[in-house]
């Protein structure tokens, strides 16, 4: 893997233009909301992190400054500005300018690469109302201006006091590197505001992955800063990803290996939880949908298991091989293989999954060589690992049995739907949708309101169980599950088929009030823990009933928040005669108010449910809904003024 510090411009080749970029924004960035926005920085930052992995960088600046500019800068080599042979154009304004374009094609470029198509930064220079490229090479400084893409002027060295459209107090101090400045181009997308929290966790993210790279976040609008570096990266982003989790072994796994050119990492540790979080990359991207480097790991990890288990005769001649399902439970694990960039193949341009086949059993043979040696060196957290797993398979044994005699009774694969379902006349799933409702009370207002040929009415009464702190086998005993899980048709478990899921939304529909938050955070538990592609998929969501109703005389209003009410009460000129009154549940409201405000599809307010940052998620449910008190109890403390109590 060793690098060639040749970097001119005869390393960047030229593929095509870049107008492809403007027309479908889409397909090179995700998005045009506050999503895609962020993928802009994330590529820029990404041309750097390409910079650090050759070995040429050891900073990476992030500035966020007034009137929505963005500076992303390292002190690497600098992109090189001399004149590309084929084109006669700066190299620079080859790389700005032309899609495919870049170092990270043929020879002599960078080796390993965070991007894949050489689209990066001119996508980013495209979707830019205006970009400033700043280069700092041999001592001397260069630049060139942007609109759209479009080179305003020809690159050219740094005049003395030259002024930009934006202030900056900020210097990078090195004698050589790249600075680049943007501005989103608001007629593309909805928001060019960047989110500093949501900055702070992509560029976290990435520090995990690159350590020993300083990464410096300023905020020029807020005065904030921060930093982050990692002399250990994985060993210290499992522990983040475990902090408020009982473990069964007090140190993470470490596997590092390179073999056949691919550098594969590894991180594992068993926590007591149990469903698991497994986070993995390719050339510091994020593979949300895995692929090969996931599967090999998942083999050699159930194979290692196994072996031991046999090796030590935890597991007789006698018993079933442990299976994947069974390694799986409390296992947290981070994945993350670099490899030539001209090799790398994802599925996509959004680069979620990784799809060299040839990765596999590198993977596989990597994580086996070094589960094996942990185990040897470490019989008594591999035995620990052992009963932990044994655990996880009585209770799959045990979940089985117990769907097995639902099943035999008749339910849970659709056999019999479950009495208190009110079911709609629609078999067309993508047309339906299932209410889930707090109460009988609410259940009969919303059973008489709905549109029955689409709209079904489940009512469950009570709070459900804490899914976070039960198994699949304890979960199929409370009836109210057994109920949502027949009524959707998935089934649950190793058997789960999101395929025969009966309705594309799945709503949540509780009063407005502390019992019904709970409800409502008790059902999101169990979606995310045991039905998470209910979510992924897009199908969830929660109702939004109104907080108000306010009448003058004959005429009725209704408001959604505190806000909404202010406004239609000085709409309404705020005189005496208005009455409000503030709902404190669905059942206030009779079937046709019901129907009005919160389930008319021309008129309600749906929140869909979505997970953005996975490893965030599971981190919030333990804390929240797990076992460990201390965190819940910090968190508590730290955020009581921020809460709004309705008594």
């Amino acid at each position: 893997m060793a690098q060639s510090s040749k970097y001119s411009a005869e390393q960047i080749q030229i593929l095509e233009g870049l107008e492809p970029v403007r027309k479908r924004p889409g397909m090179y960035i995700g998005s045009t909301d506050l999503r895609g926005l962020h993928h802009l920085i994330k590529e820029v930052v990404d041309n750097s992190i390409d910079e650090a992995l050759a070995g040429f960088a050891k900073n990476i600046w992030v500035t966020l400054h007034e009137g929505d500019y963005v500076t992303v800068a390292d002190d690497g080599r600098g992109i090189p500005v001399e004149i590309h042979s084929k084109v006669g154009k700066s190299a620079l304004e080859v790389i700005m300018t032309t899609l495919h374009a870049g170092g990270k094609f043929g020879e002599g470029g960078y080796k390993v690469s965070t991007g894949l198509h050489g689209v990066g930064v001119s996508a980013v220079n495209a979707l830019s109302e205006y970009l400033v490229a700043v280069v700092r090479r041999d001592n001397k400084e260069y630049f060139q201006e942007y609109t759209k893409g479009k080179a305003k002027v020809k690159v050219a060295p740094m005049p003395e006091g030259q002024k930009f459209p934006f202030e900056s107090h900020f210097q990078w101090p090195a004698q050589g590197g790249t600075k680049i400045t943007f501005l989103a181009d608001k007629t593309v997308f909805s928001t060019t505001k960047p989110d500093l929290d949501r900055l702070e966790k992509q560029v976290k993210q990435v520090a995990y992955l690159v350590a020993g790279i300083f990464f410096h976040i300023f905020d020029e609008r807020s005065g904030k800063e921060s930093h982050f570096y990692f002399q250990s990266g994985l060993a210290t982003l499992i522990k983040h990803l475990n902090q408020n989790k009982a473990l069964i072994h007090p140190e993470p796994i470490l596997i590092h290996r390179v073999l056949e050119d691919v550098d594969v990492e590894v991180g594992i540790q068993y926590n007591d939880g149990f469903v698991e979080n497994v986070e993995s990359f390719a050339n510091v991207v994020p593979t949300t949908e895995g692929g090969s480097h996931l599967t090999g790991f998942r083999m050699a990890l159930t194979r290692a298991i196994n072996d031991y288990g046999r090796k030590i005769e935890a597991l007789k001649e006698k018993d079933e091989n442990l299976t994947g399902e069974d390694v799986k439970e409390g296992l947290t694990a981070v994945i993350s293989i670099k490899m030539d960039s001209d090799k790398i193949q994802f599925e996509s341009q959004t680069k979620e999954k990784l799809g060299n086949a040839e990765v596999q059993p590198i993977v596989s043979q990597v994580v086996k060589d070094g589960l094996e040696m942990f185990f040897e060196e470490n019989p008594q957290d591999g035995k620990a690992i052992l009963e932990k797993v044994f655990l996880a398979a009585r209770a799959r044994a045990a979940a089985r049995a117990a769907k097995d005699a639902v099943i035999r009774k008749g339910a849970l694969e659709g056999m019999t739907l479950p009495g208190k379902l009110a079911d709609c006349q629609n078999r067309d799933a993508s047309e339906s949708e299932l209410y889930i409702v707090e109460g009988d009370s609410a259940g009969g207002s919303a059973k008489q309101g709905r549109d029955r040929k689409f709209q079904a009415i489940l009512p469950l009464r009570g709070k459900i169980l804490n899914t976070e702190r039960a198994r699949l086998d304890k979960i199929l005993e409370f009836e109210e599950i057994k109920a949502l899980v027949i009524a959707l048709g998935t089934g649950i478990g190793d058997t789960v088929d999101y395929e025969k899921t009966r309705y594309h939304r799945v709503i949540i529909m509780t009063d407005a009030d502390v019992d019904g938050e709970h409800i409502r955070t008790l059902l999101l538990t169990f979606f995310f823990r045991y039905l998470p592609e209910i979510i992924t998929k897009g199908y969830l969501y929660i109702a939004q009933p109104p907080l108000y109703k306010i009448q003058k005389g004959k005429e009725l209003y209704y408001a959604y928040s505190d806000e909404e009410k202010n406004q239609l009460l000085k709409k309404t000129g705020n005189e005496q005669q208005v009455l409000i009154s503030r709902y404190k549940g669905l059942g206030e409201m009779n079937p046709d108010q019901l129907w009005e405000t919160t389930m008319n599809p021309e008129n309600r307010v749906l929140k869909q449910i979505n997970v953005e940052d996975a490893g965030e998620a599971d981190e919030v449910f333990s804390m929240l809904m797990g076992d460990e008190v201390p965190p819940r109890k910090r968190f508590i403390q730290t955020h009581a003024k921020m809460a709004t109590l309705d008594i």
